[in-house]
């Protein structure tokens, strides 16, 4: 019951949303990039997106200086129903 608690306070926030959206449509951006395309600072950016990698919504990957997320190979189910209605 906690896990599922976890996950809807991680998902319910319009710009992680957001975030979700676009990397269901372009998987394995950078910071910067979903940043950019969100039309959110990078600070702002990366504390939407600690909130979601914390709890497994995304998978992140470290390249050199760059932080890059994606979605993961099999999320949560309720993250796989959202993901449906994005």
């Amino acid at each position: 019951m906690k896990d599922i608690e976890k996950v809807l306070k991680a998902l319910a926030n319009k710009r992680r949303l957001g975030i979700l959206a676009l990397l269901k449509r372009k998987d394995g951006l950078s910071v910067g990039d979903i940043a950019r395309e969100i039309k959110l600072s990078l600070k702002s950016t990366s504390r939407h997106l600690a909130v979601l990698a914390s709890v497994a919504i995304l998978d992140k990957e470290q390249v050199s200086l760059n932080v890059f997320y994606k979605l993961p190979p099999n999320p949560h189910k309720l993250v796989r129903y959202v993901l449906t209605i994005l």
